[in-house]
């Protein structure tokens, strides 16, 4: 049977989801987790991965097992077992051929931006110490969904075979004196919010106009684009699937 799990997480102390050589990272730990109970290995296959120092407030993971009768005892098992920076907030049940990477429809980041110095939000927020014209970072999010290639924020030398993303929702929004980027898309590149929220910086600081900012997506050139702000202000905050993988 195949399960989803839905998982949360602070990523400050790890190397972002996906088991790697010589670095500690969610997926690692969880699966020592579900060895310690099941008593046998067990692979969880993500929605996707995060970055070092990224977080969660939702990631979707599939496993296979026999029939899980008490979910939420495993919930509870999991959580007292898991460190307090991971925490499962849901299981359930899905089609045997359910995929949490694949049957993704959208997947959406948040990014904070703190706009005064605060030792409160030094983990989650990155500082930014410059006036920001939103309405312009707003205008600038109304061009990147005239596009479906970012290849100009996507890391250089990585394994992709195609650039092409559907962004269905970008936009900056005040909150408590904050900023918090949105965007929704069906697929990301790797590093490509942060290096986006670094170019629309540029744009709110008045470094770039906006026709220089559709000349960045148009050029396919990482060089062209803003630098990357920090990991420790980006969340994946929801992932969306279709109802019809779900058993009931």
């Amino acid at each position: 049977m195949r399960f989803f799990i839905d998982i949360t997480y602070d990523g400050s102390l790890f190397h972002g989801w996906q088991k790697q050589p010589n670095a500690l990272t969610i997926q690692e730990v969880m699966e020592e987790q579900f060895f310690k109970i099941f008593g046998a290995p067990v692979e969880l296959v993500g929605a996707g991965r995060t970055d070092t120092g990224v977080h969660a407030r939702q990631l979707i993971a599939h496993f296979d097992w026999e029939e899980i009768n008490e979910t939420e005892n495993l919930i509870y098992k999991l959580n007292r077992m898991l460190p307090k920076s991971i925490a499962v907030n849901g299981l359930y049940r899905v089609k045997p051929d359910a995929h949490a990477r694949f049957d993704a429809l959208s997947r959406e980041y948040h990014y904070q931006i703190s706009l005064s110095k605060s030792p409160f939000k030094k983990d989650y927020y990155a500082f930014c110490p410059y006036e920001l014209d939103v309405e312009k970072m707003n205008k600038a999010c109304g061009i990147l969904r005239s596009y479906n290639d970012f290849q100009s924020f996507s890391k250089v030398k990585t394994d992709v075979k195609t650039y092409l993303c559907k962004i269905e929702r970008a936009e900056w929004l005040r909150k408590d004196g904050d900023l918090i980027f949105i965007v929704q898309a069906d697929r990301f590149l790797r590093n490509m919010v942060r290096a986006l929220v670094g170019t629309l910086i540029e744009v709110g600081r008045g470094r770039l106009m906006l026709a220089g900012f559709q000349e960045v997506i148009e050029s396919k050139s990482r060089s062209a684009a803003g630098t990357s702000v920090p990991a420790k202000g980006l969340f994946l905050h929801k992932i969306e699937y279709p109802d019809s993988i779900k058993c009931i």
